[in-house]
């Protein structure tokens, strides 16, 4: 289907508005929904030259809006060694196998491991890397993102030994006798990726394609993409401006880790630009600003306020100090930028609020959204001031599910406020969804199947199907400042939607995670599928 006028009937449709929850007909003129009503109506405004398209039954909800996804990483990650939730065996076998392949020099590179999910959970070390790559280096990062494991060669190509001192916001694991083990945690991976050849522009470019073309099969329409250096937006950019990109894209410019000088001043630079929105008949919006202030309850760098229950002596650690996060939120939130903060554990959580309230004292804003990425561990006391400040909590509800029996034995009774969904909406903010790939799939559809069955963490804490799809519709629209230009099936904004093969409303809770796409809409044009 092209932009021609189209008719949509027959089925269930979905608004995600509050006020008109569902119609029965849609209809589409020059790329925007003209009615979604009643048939009669809708038949009317489509006019008589409209494509007819008989839903026969299927469901239609609006374009689905993975407001937390890496969209350059999620399409890169497809491309390399995939070891995402796999045996460790299975992982060193297919390391073995790409070794004998490799070229001389080339690297192996992969990405996906998580040693909860193996028995023993231990973590990883470069000595079983070693019996399988003797020669290639490899580094495999873990599911979670902040954490590699790599092998003998690549610590030697680094010059990371026994005397490298762990740096502010990092950490080598080592053995007994002070040896790293290969294994690393974020601000200390940067020696490895600074000797790895980055992929080129036409890598890139295959990798963006490749993520769109996934995006698409999923139903989604909309991403907010957390975190891009400055060449890789600019990319981006090229690339909408050839046509290569429809999906529309909210991204978030992301300095490179570096010191606070050096990452003002590389961030000054792109405040100079100033936000960018509308770009590209509103596919491209440059007007965010990224951070991280810790790293991941996997890699136990999560920073928490009291050490974690399984490893006494270890809190994790933040990335900045209250210093350091206030000046970048300020340069950033004077510029006219959207800040969004990276932040797992309750200690980095509520460093960025402080961070948030300071500024807001400061400069005073009424309508600033800012943002918390993850929000995962929070205290009671910290619940209530995501409302009070008007700050948004971007969560990813498939995290409960993958993180269940970690969260539990990292944190024990801090689980009651970890994923706390249900006590966040009570006190009336929007949560707006996503998968955080590729940390997981890009499936949205475990997301919401998390989002309604609490996925076994925290049934008290689950949404109801009408609060699941507004958390990948009309909430993450929100989120990026374009709740008037899509998120819902209303009158005037844009005609972005999806069909799917079974009724998310009142199917039964075990077949959400199995919903598929029968089409996807952009703009009044099929990206994906074709109904006949």
């Amino acid at each position: 289907m092209g932009n021609e006028p189209s008719l949509w009937i027959n089925g269930r449709i979905y608004t995600a508005r509050a006020d008109v929850p569902s119609v029965s007909a849609l209809a589409v003129l020059n790329g925007k929904i003209a009615c979604a009503g009643d048939a009669d109506t809708a038949a009317r405004i489509a006019g008589d030259r409209a494509r007819i398209i008989n839903l026969d039954g299927a469901c239609l909800l609006p374009g689905l809006n993975d407001a937390h996804l890496h969209f350059l990483s999620t399409g890169i990650a497809a491309m390399q060694l995939n070891a995402h939730w796999k045996p460790k065996d299975e992982i060193l076998a297919a390391v073995r196998e790409a070794a004998f392949r490799a070229k001389p020099g080339e690297w192996i590179i992969g990405w996906g491991w998580n040693q909860e999910v193996w028995d023993p959970a231990e973590m990883p070390t470069r000595l079983e890397l070693d019996a399988v790559s003797p020669d290639a280096p490899v580094a495999l990062t873990r599911t979670c993102g902040h954490m590699l494991w790599v092998s003998s060669r690549a610590l030697d190509m680094a010059g990371i030994g026994k005397n490298t001192p762990d740096p502010f916001g990092g950490e080598y694991l080592r053995d007994g006798d002070g040896n790293p083990t290969g294994v690393m945690s974020d601000i200390a991976m940067g020696p490895i990726y600074n000797i790895m050849e980055p992929p080129d522009a036409e890598k890139k470019k295959k990798a963006l394609k490749l993520a769109q073309s996934l995006l698409f099969k999923y139903g989604i329409t909309s991403i907010s993409d957390a975190g891009e250096e400055t060449d890789d937006l600019d990319l981006i950019e090229a690339l909408f401006a050839d046509g290569t990109l429809k999906i529309r894209v909210d991204a978030m410019f992301k300095p490179r880790s570096a010191s606070l000088n050096e990452m003002l001043g590389e961030s000054k630079k792109i405040f100079a630009r100033g936000p960018k929105t509308g770009l590209y008949g509103g596919k491209l919006r440059r007007a965010a600003f990224k951070l991280l202030a810790d790293g991941s309850l996997g890699a136990r760098s999560a920073w928490m306020l009291k050490d974690y229950s399984d490893q006494p002596g270890q809190r994790g650690r933040g990335i900045f100090t209250d210093e350091e996060l206030y000046a970048l939120v300020r340069e950033a939130f004077i510029a006219g930028f959207q800040v969004s903060v990276h932040a797992i554990g309750d200690a980095a959580n509520r460093q960025v609020l402080d961070a948030y309230e300071k500024v807001l004292k400061s400069h005073p804003r009424d309508d600033h959204r800012l943002r918390v990425e993850h929000a995962a561990a929070l205290t009671s006391g910290d619940i209530g001031r995501f409302s009070a400040l008007g700050v948004i909590p971007s969560m990813q509800t498939v995290h409960a599910e993958s993180d269940r029996e970690m969260a539990h034995s990292r944190l024990g009774a801090r689980c009651e406020f970890t994923y706390a969904w249900r006590k966040l909406l009570k006190t009336g903010v929007k949560i707006p969804n996503g998968t955080d790939s590729p940390v997981e799939p890009a499936d949205p559809w475990r997301a919401l199947h998390s989002a309604v069955t609490g996925a076994g963490f925290h049934p008290e804490e689950r949404m109801t199907r009408e609060e699941a799809l507004m958390s990948y519709t009309a909430w993450p629209a929100y989120a990026q400042f374009e709740e008037n230009v899509k998120g819902a099936l209303v009158p005037g904004q844009a005609a972005d939607f999806t069909v799917i093969d079974r009724d998310f409303m009142t199917c039964g809770e075990d077949e959400i995670r199995n919903i598929r796409t029968i089409e996807t809409v952009l703009a009044g044009e099929t990206v994906f599928g074709r109904l006949s």
